[in-house]
Protein backbone atom coordinates (compact mmCIF):
# COMPACT_ATOMS: atom_id res chain seq x y z
CA UNK A 1 0.00 0.00 0.00
CA UNK A 2 1.30 3.43 -0.82
CA UNK A 3 2.61 5.59 1.98
CA UNK A 4 -0.51 7.39 3.05
CA UNK A 5 1.28 9.87 5.21
CA UNK A 6 3.51 10.89 2.33
CA UNK A 7 0.39 11.62 0.25
CA UNK A 8 -1.08 13.96 2.78
CA UNK A 9 0.57 16.20 5.33
CA UNK A 10 2.92 14.00 7.34
CA UNK A 11 5.94 15.01 5.30
CA UNK A 12 5.64 18.51 6.67
CA UNK A 13 5.95 17.35 10.26
CA UNK A 14 8.71 14.75 9.93
CA UNK A 15 11.87 15.33 11.92
CA UNK A 16 14.97 15.94 9.87
CA UNK A 17 17.56 13.17 9.67
CA UNK A 18 21.23 13.83 10.30
CA UNK A 19 21.88 13.42 6.59
CA UNK A 20 19.29 16.05 5.69
CA UNK A 21 20.64 18.53 8.23
CA UNK A 22 24.17 18.07 6.94
CA UNK A 23 22.96 18.60 3.39
CA UNK A 24 21.07 21.73 4.36
CA UNK A 25 24.16 23.16 6.01
CA UNK A 26 26.36 22.42 3.03
CA UNK A 27 23.96 24.17 0.67
CA UNK A 28 23.46 27.23 2.86
CA UNK A 29 26.87 28.80 3.46
CA UNK A 30 27.05 31.93 5.57
CA UNK A 31 26.76 35.04 3.41
CA UNK A 32 29.84 37.29 3.48
CA UNK A 33 29.45 41.01 3.85
CA UNK A 34 30.93 43.18 1.11
CA UNK A 35 33.38 45.65 2.70
CA UNK A 36 34.57 47.29 -0.51
CA UNK A 37 31.90 50.02 -0.44
CA UNK A 38 30.15 51.90 2.38
CA UNK A 39 26.77 50.56 3.51
CA UNK A 40 23.78 52.26 1.90
CA UNK A 41 21.75 54.59 4.14
CA UNK A 42 18.18 53.78 5.08
CA UNK A 43 15.25 56.17 4.86
CA UNK A 44 15.39 56.82 8.60
CA UNK A 45 19.09 57.56 8.56
CA UNK A 46 20.25 54.17 9.88
CA UNK A 47 22.98 52.21 8.18
CA UNK A 48 23.22 48.50 7.32
CA UNK A 49 25.18 47.96 10.52
CA UNK A 50 22.01 48.87 12.42
CA UNK A 51 19.76 46.61 10.34
CA UNK A 52 17.71 44.12 12.36
CA UNK A 53 17.63 40.51 11.19
CA UNK A 54 13.89 40.16 10.66
CA UNK A 55 14.12 36.44 9.89
CA UNK A 56 15.76 35.85 13.27
CA UNK A 57 13.07 37.84 15.06
CA UNK A 58 10.42 35.87 13.21
CA UNK A 59 11.99 32.61 14.31
CA UNK A 60 12.13 33.80 17.91
CA UNK A 61 8.48 34.83 17.85
CA UNK A 62 7.46 31.45 16.44
CA UNK A 63 9.50 29.68 19.11
CA UNK A 64 7.89 31.72 21.86
CA UNK A 65 4.39 31.12 20.55
CA UNK A 66 5.12 27.40 20.30
CA UNK A 67 6.41 27.26 23.85
CA UNK A 68 3.27 29.02 25.09
CA UNK A 69 0.96 26.66 23.23
CA UNK A 70 2.98 23.59 24.24
CA UNK A 71 4.37 24.18 27.75
CA UNK A 72 7.31 22.02 28.78
CA UNK A 73 6.37 19.40 31.35
CA UNK A 74 8.63 17.75 33.88
CA UNK A 75 9.46 14.27 32.68
CA UNK A 76 8.30 12.07 35.53
CA UNK A 77 6.04 9.06 36.02
CA UNK A 78 2.92 11.20 35.70
CA UNK A 79 4.08 12.63 32.37
CA UNK A 80 5.07 9.18 31.19
CA UNK A 81 1.60 7.83 31.91
CA UNK A 82 0.04 10.72 29.99
CA UNK A 83 2.31 10.07 27.00
CA UNK A 84 1.56 6.34 26.97
CA UNK A 85 -2.18 6.85 27.40
CA UNK A 86 -2.25 9.32 24.50
CA UNK A 87 -0.18 6.96 22.34
CA UNK A 88 -2.36 3.94 23.08
CA UNK A 89 -5.48 5.96 22.24
CA UNK A 90 -4.13 7.03 18.85
CA UNK A 91 -2.80 3.53 18.23
CA UNK A 92 -6.26 1.99 18.72
CA UNK A 93 -7.93 4.73 16.66
CA UNK A 94 -5.63 3.98 13.75
CA UNK A 95 -6.37 0.26 13.93
CA UNK A 96 -10.10 0.90 14.02
CA UNK A 97 -9.96 3.37 11.13
CA UNK A 98 -7.99 0.98 8.96
CA UNK A 99 -10.40 -1.86 9.70
CA UNK A 100 -13.45 0.32 9.07
CA UNK A 101 -12.20 1.92 5.84
CA UNK A 102 -9.66 -0.51 4.34
CA UNK A 103 -10.26 0.74 0.79
CA UNK A 104 -10.47 4.45 1.62
CA UNK A 105 -7.02 5.60 2.77
CA UNK A 106 -8.11 9.22 2.91
CA UNK A 107 -10.39 8.29 5.82
CA UNK A 108 -7.61 6.91 8.02
CA UNK A 109 -4.85 9.31 6.93
CA UNK A 110 -5.53 11.69 9.82
CA UNK A 111 -5.26 8.87 12.36
CA UNK A 112 -1.82 7.96 11.00
CA UNK A 113 -0.66 11.54 11.22
CA UNK A 114 -1.80 11.53 14.86
CA UNK A 115 0.01 8.23 15.44
CA UNK A 116 3.18 9.64 13.90
CA UNK A 117 3.01 12.64 16.24
CA UNK A 118 2.58 10.42 19.29
CA UNK A 119 5.64 8.35 18.35
CA UNK A 120 7.65 11.56 18.01
CA UNK A 121 6.60 12.61 21.51
CA UNK A 122 7.82 9.31 22.97
CA UNK A 123 11.38 10.10 21.90
CA UNK A 124 11.73 12.36 24.91
CA UNK A 125 11.88 9.23 27.07
CA UNK A 126 15.46 8.68 25.92
CA UNK A 127 16.47 11.53 28.24
CA UNK A 128 15.11 9.65 31.27
CA UNK A 129 16.33 6.02 31.22
CA UNK A 130 15.36 5.75 34.90
CA UNK A 131 11.75 5.61 33.65
CA UNK A 132 12.35 2.58 31.42
CA UNK A 133 11.09 0.09 34.05
CA UNK A 134 7.88 2.12 34.34
CA UNK A 135 7.58 2.15 30.56
CA UNK A 136 7.73 -1.64 30.64
CA UNK A 137 5.26 -1.88 33.52
CA UNK A 138 2.74 0.16 31.52
CA UNK A 139 2.87 -2.64 28.90
CA UNK A 140 3.36 -0.31 25.96
CA UNK A 141 6.32 -2.16 24.41
CA UNK A 142 4.19 -4.73 22.51
CA UNK A 143 2.08 -1.96 20.96
CA UNK A 144 5.13 0.01 19.86
CA UNK A 145 6.89 -3.01 18.37
CA UNK A 146 3.78 -4.16 16.51
CA UNK A 147 4.04 -0.98 14.46
CA UNK A 148 7.26 -2.27 12.90
CA UNK A 149 4.93 -4.37 10.75
CA UNK A 150 2.59 -1.47 9.98
CA UNK A 151 1.45 -1.33 6.35
CA UNK A 152 2.64 2.23 6.17
CA UNK A 153 6.43 2.11 6.15
CA UNK A 154 6.58 5.69 7.44
CA UNK A 155 5.10 4.52 10.73
CA UNK A 156 7.61 1.65 10.92
CA UNK A 157 10.40 4.16 10.27
CA UNK A 158 9.12 6.26 13.18
CA UNK A 159 9.38 3.23 15.47
CA UNK A 160 12.93 2.49 14.29
CA UNK A 161 13.96 6.05 15.12
CA UNK A 162 12.33 5.74 18.54
CA UNK A 163 14.13 2.45 19.30
CA UNK A 164 17.45 3.92 18.27
CA UNK A 165 16.92 6.89 20.58
CA UNK A 166 15.87 4.71 23.52
CA UNK A 167 18.90 2.40 23.14
CA UNK A 168 21.40 5.07 22.12
CA UNK A 169 24.95 4.42 23.32
CA UNK A 170 25.25 7.95 24.73
CA UNK A 171 22.45 7.13 27.19
CA UNK A 172 24.37 4.04 28.29
CA UNK A 173 27.74 5.77 28.67
CA UNK A 174 26.46 8.81 30.57
CA UNK A 175 24.08 7.02 32.94
CA UNK A 176 24.70 5.73 36.44
CA UNK A 177 24.55 2.09 37.50
CA UNK A 178 20.81 2.15 38.18
CA UNK A 179 20.11 3.63 34.78
CA UNK A 180 22.42 1.11 33.10
CA UNK A 181 20.39 -1.63 34.73
CA UNK A 182 17.22 0.05 33.45
CA UNK A 183 18.68 -0.01 29.95
CA UNK A 184 19.41 -3.74 30.25
CA UNK A 185 15.85 -4.35 31.42
CA UNK A 186 14.53 -2.45 28.40
CA UNK A 187 16.72 -4.34 25.93
CA UNK A 188 15.75 -7.72 27.39
CA UNK A 189 12.07 -6.76 27.29
CA UNK A 190 12.44 -5.76 23.63
CA UNK A 191 14.06 -9.13 22.91
CA UNK A 192 11.26 -10.98 24.69
CA UNK A 193 8.79 -9.16 22.45
CA UNK A 194 10.59 -10.28 19.28
CA UNK A 195 12.27 -7.00 18.41
CA UNK A 196 15.15 -8.78 16.62
CA UNK A 197 12.86 -10.68 14.30
CA UNK A 198 10.72 -7.61 13.60
CA UNK A 199 13.72 -5.38 12.86
CA UNK A 200 15.23 -7.83 10.38
CA UNK A 201 11.88 -8.47 8.70
CA UNK A 202 11.49 -4.74 8.30
CA UNK A 203 14.99 -4.49 6.80
CA UNK A 204 13.91 -6.81 4.03
CA UNK A 205 11.03 -4.58 2.93
CA UNK A 206 12.98 -1.31 2.94
CA UNK A 207 14.24 -0.46 -0.53
CA UNK A 208 17.59 0.99 0.61
CA UNK A 209 18.09 2.51 -2.84
CA UNK A 210 16.76 5.89 -3.89
CA UNK A 211 14.38 6.69 -1.03
CA UNK A 212 16.31 8.80 1.49
CA UNK A 213 13.93 8.06 4.37
CA UNK A 214 14.23 4.32 3.85
CA UNK A 215 18.01 4.51 3.51
CA UNK A 216 18.11 6.38 6.81
CA UNK A 217 15.82 3.74 8.34
CA UNK A 218 18.22 0.97 7.29
CA UNK A 219 21.09 2.83 8.92
CA UNK A 220 19.05 3.44 12.09
CA UNK A 221 18.08 -0.23 12.24
CA UNK A 222 21.72 -1.28 12.16
CA UNK A 223 22.49 1.36 14.80
CA UNK A 224 19.75 -0.07 17.03
CA UNK A 225 21.20 -3.57 16.68
CA UNK A 226 24.66 -2.27 17.58
CA UNK A 227 23.25 -0.42 20.59
CA UNK A 228 21.58 -3.56 21.90
CA UNK A 229 24.76 -5.60 21.44
CA UNK A 230 26.67 -3.06 23.53
CA UNK A 231 24.10 -3.36 26.31
CA UNK A 232 23.67 -7.15 26.03
CA UNK A 233 26.52 -8.92 24.15
CA UNK A 234 24.39 -12.08 23.90
CA UNK A 235 22.32 -10.27 21.25
CA UNK A 236 25.15 -10.90 18.75
CA UNK A 237 24.45 -14.64 18.69
CA UNK A 238 20.72 -14.38 19.32
CA UNK A 239 20.05 -12.25 16.25
CA UNK A 240 21.97 -14.70 14.06
CA UNK A 241 20.09 -17.67 15.52
CA UNK A 242 16.60 -16.17 15.30
CA UNK A 243 16.77 -14.12 12.10
CA UNK A 244 18.21 -14.01 8.59
CA UNK A 245 20.37 -11.01 9.34
CA UNK A 246 23.55 -12.72 8.10
CA UNK A 247 21.96 -13.32 4.71
CA UNK A 248 20.88 -9.69 4.51
CA UNK A 249 24.34 -8.44 5.45
CA UNK A 250 25.99 -10.65 2.84
CA UNK A 251 23.59 -9.25 0.28
CA UNK A 252 24.72 -5.72 1.16
CA UNK A 253 28.37 -6.69 0.71
CA UNK A 254 27.64 -7.96 -2.79
CA UNK A 255 26.56 -4.48 -3.92
CA UNK A 256 29.46 -2.97 -5.86
CA UNK A 257 28.64 0.69 -5.20
CA UNK A 258 29.86 2.14 -1.92
CA UNK A 259 27.45 3.92 0.42
CA UNK A 260 27.09 4.53 4.15
CA UNK A 261 24.81 1.51 4.60
CA UNK A 262 27.29 -0.86 2.96
CA UNK A 263 29.96 0.56 5.25
CA UNK A 264 27.73 0.03 8.31
CA UNK A 265 26.79 -3.48 7.17
CA UNK A 266 30.49 -4.43 7.08
CA UNK A 267 30.96 -2.98 10.56
CA UNK A 268 27.96 -4.82 12.01
CA UNK A 269 29.10 -8.08 10.42
CA UNK A 270 32.54 -7.71 12.00
CA UNK A 271 30.90 -7.11 15.39
CA UNK A 272 28.73 -10.22 15.02
CA UNK A 273 31.78 -12.34 14.16
CA UNK A 274 34.30 -11.00 16.66
CA UNK A 275 33.62 -13.15 19.71
CA UNK A 276 31.28 -15.80 18.38
CA UNK A 277 32.59 -19.04 16.94
CA UNK A 278 28.99 -20.08 16.27
CA UNK A 279 28.47 -17.03 14.03
CA UNK A 280 31.81 -17.61 12.31
CA UNK A 281 30.87 -21.19 11.46
CA UNK A 282 27.34 -20.29 10.41
CA UNK A 283 28.53 -17.59 8.02
CA UNK A 284 31.10 -19.98 6.58
CA UNK A 285 28.32 -22.45 5.82
CA UNK A 286 26.46 -19.66 3.99
CA UNK A 287 29.35 -19.16 1.54
CA UNK A 288 30.40 -16.15 3.58
CA UNK A 289 34.14 -16.66 2.97
CA UNK A 290 33.67 -16.38 -0.79
CA UNK A 291 31.39 -13.31 -0.48
CA UNK A 292 33.88 -11.45 1.71
CA UNK A 293 36.75 -12.38 -0.62
CA UNK A 294 34.80 -10.95 -3.55
CA UNK A 295 34.18 -7.76 -1.57
CA UNK A 296 37.88 -7.22 -0.76
CA UNK A 297 38.92 -8.22 -4.30
CA UNK A 298 37.48 -4.91 -5.51
CA UNK A 299 40.42 -3.21 -3.77
CA UNK A 300 43.23 -5.45 -4.98
CA UNK A 301 44.46 -2.82 -7.44
CA UNK A 302 42.87 0.39 -6.18
CA UNK A 303 42.65 2.35 -2.96
CA UNK A 304 39.43 3.50 -1.27
CA UNK A 305 38.30 6.96 -2.38
CA UNK A 306 37.40 8.30 1.07
CA UNK A 307 38.01 7.80 4.74
CA UNK A 308 34.64 6.08 5.16
CA UNK A 309 35.38 3.67 2.33
CA UNK A 310 38.78 2.96 3.85
CA UNK A 311 37.07 2.11 7.13
CA UNK A 312 34.75 -0.26 5.29
CA UNK A 313 37.72 -2.09 3.73
CA UNK A 314 39.29 -2.48 7.17
CA UNK A 315 36.01 -3.90 8.48
CA UNK A 316 35.85 -6.33 5.57
CA UNK A 317 39.31 -7.66 6.41
CA UNK A 318 38.29 -7.86 10.07
CA UNK A 319 35.37 -10.04 8.95
CA UNK A 320 37.72 -12.19 6.89
CA UNK A 321 40.15 -12.67 9.77
CA UNK A 322 37.31 -13.62 12.13
CA UNK A 323 35.98 -16.07 9.57
CA UNK A 324 39.41 -17.71 9.37
CA UNK A 325 39.34 -18.74 13.02
CA UNK A 326 37.43 -22.06 12.55
CA UNK A 327 39.36 -24.78 10.75
CA UNK A 328 36.61 -25.49 8.22
CA UNK A 329 36.66 -21.88 7.07
CA UNK A 330 40.42 -22.02 6.48
CA UNK A 331 39.69 -24.89 4.09
CA UNK A 332 37.04 -22.82 2.32
CA UNK A 333 39.51 -19.94 2.07
CA UNK A 334 42.11 -22.10 0.34
CA UNK A 335 39.56 -23.62 -2.05
CA UNK A 336 38.27 -20.16 -2.97
CA UNK A 337 41.86 -19.17 -3.91
CA UNK A 338 42.03 -16.72 -1.04
CA UNK A 339 45.80 -17.27 -0.69
CA UNK A 340 46.33 -16.25 -4.30
CA UNK A 341 44.14 -13.16 -3.89
CA UNK A 342 46.07 -11.99 -0.82
CA UNK A 343 49.37 -12.38 -2.70
CA UNK A 344 48.00 -10.31 -5.58
CA UNK A 345 47.01 -7.59 -3.12
CA UNK A 346 50.50 -7.67 -1.63
CA UNK A 347 52.08 -7.29 -5.05
CA UNK A 348 49.95 -4.25 -5.86
CA UNK A 349 51.21 -2.45 -2.71
CA UNK A 350 47.93 -0.61 -2.20
CA UNK A 351 46.32 0.36 1.09
CA UNK A 352 45.05 -3.18 1.72
CA UNK A 353 48.60 -4.57 1.72
CA UNK A 354 48.95 -4.91 5.47
CA UNK A 355 45.43 -6.32 5.84
CA UNK A 356 46.23 -9.02 3.26
CA UNK A 357 49.28 -10.08 5.28
CA UNK A 358 47.13 -10.23 8.42
CA UNK A 359 44.56 -12.41 6.63
CA UNK A 360 47.29 -14.79 5.46
CA UNK A 361 48.59 -14.99 9.01
CA UNK A 362 45.13 -16.11 10.23
CA UNK A 363 44.72 -18.54 7.33
CA UNK A 364 48.05 -20.31 7.79
CA UNK A 365 48.05 -20.51 11.59
CA UNK A 366 47.81 -24.22 12.51
CA UNK A 367 46.72 -25.11 8.98
CA UNK A 368 49.49 -26.72 6.85
CA UNK A 369 47.44 -26.87 3.59
CA UNK A 370 47.32 -23.07 3.49
CA UNK A 371 51.08 -22.89 4.10
CA UNK A 372 51.70 -25.37 1.29
CA UNK A 373 49.51 -23.38 -1.08
CA UNK A 374 51.38 -20.20 -0.13
CA UNK A 375 54.71 -21.81 -1.04
CA UNK A 376 53.36 -23.41 -4.22
CA UNK A 377 52.14 -20.09 -5.65
CA UNK A 378 55.49 -18.39 -4.89
CA UNK A 379 54.17 -16.46 -1.94
CA UNK A 380 57.62 -16.47 -0.30
CA UNK A 381 59.00 -14.47 -3.22
CA UNK A 382 56.43 -11.75 -2.59
CA UNK A 383 56.93 -11.92 1.17
CA UNK A 384 60.72 -11.59 1.07
CA UNK A 385 60.41 -8.73 -1.39
CA UNK A 386 58.66 -6.83 1.36
CA UNK A 387 61.80 -6.97 3.51
CA UNK A 388 63.76 -5.32 0.70
CA UNK A 389 61.13 -2.72 -0.28
CA UNK A 390 60.68 0.82 0.91
CA UNK A 391 58.77 1.28 4.11
CA UNK A 392 56.63 3.98 2.49
CA UNK A 393 54.95 1.30 0.40
CA UNK A 394 53.48 -0.24 3.51
CA UNK A 395 52.41 2.82 5.49
CA UNK A 396 50.23 2.92 7.60
CA UNK A 397 50.67 -0.83 8.20
CA UNK A 398 54.44 -0.67 8.75
CA UNK A 399 54.19 -1.91 12.36
CA UNK A 400 52.04 -4.83 11.23
CA UNK A 401 54.22 -5.82 8.29
CA UNK A 402 57.59 -5.39 10.00
CA UNK A 403 58.08 -7.73 11.66
CA UNK A 404 54.88 -9.21 13.13
CA UNK A 405 52.81 -10.23 10.11
CA UNK A 406 55.48 -11.44 7.74
CA UNK A 407 57.68 -13.10 10.33
CA UNK A 408 54.72 -14.89 11.91
CA UNK A 409 53.53 -16.64 8.80
CA UNK A 410 57.03 -17.29 7.45
CA UNK A 411 57.68 -19.27 10.65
Amino acid sequence: MANIIGQYTLSSCKSYTTMEIATARSHNPKRKRDTTSPPPPFSNGETAADEIDLSLLDAIEKSQSLSKSQPIETLDLKTLKKLILSFERKYKENIESRLKYPDHPEKFADSEIDLHNELQKLKILSSAPELYPDLITLNSIPSVLSLLSHENTDIAIDVIQLLQDLTDEDVVEMSNENEEESMKVLVNTLIENNVLELLVQNLQRLSDSDDQDEMAAVYNTLATVENMIEVEPKVAEMICEKTRVLKWLLGKLKVREFDSNKQYAAEILSILLQNSEANQKKLGQMNGVDVVLQAVAMYKSKDPKSGDEEEMVENLFDCLCCLLMPLENKERFVKAEGVELMIIIMKQKKLAYGSAIRALDFAMTNYPPACERFVDVLGLKTAFAAFMGKASYFYPYHDLVFPNGLVTFIK
